[in-house]
């Protein structure tokens, strides 16, 4: 059962990132190539849309908040989010 947490935690975003492509027009006033997208897919989804949720809902307004979580989505898909630990020697 953790493992299937685990494998849902992980795909959530990229899944999410499909649905909103393909049944939605999310992706319809970001001004991004394909070649971003699939990186943005494949190495940073939450980073991705974010970056998307500001361009729609924001108007591609960057303020303090929306640079927070910007910072904050990148750590996450970087992998230093809650769940990182490190080898003590």
């Amino acid at each position: 059962m953790p493992i299937l947490l685990a494998l849902i935690i992980v795909y959530f975003p990229r899944l999410f990132l499909v649905y909103l492509k393909f049944f939605t027009g999310w992706f319809a006033g970001v001004t991004l190539g394909w070649l971003w997208l699939i990186l943005g897919f494949i190495f940073a989804p939450l980073t991705l849309l974010w970056y998307t949720a500001v361009m729609n809902w924001f108007g591609g307004n960057w303020g303090l908040l929306q640079k927070i979580v910007l910072v904050i989505a990148v750590i996450i898909d970087l992998g230093g989010g809650i769940g990182a630990t490190r080898k003590r020697n």
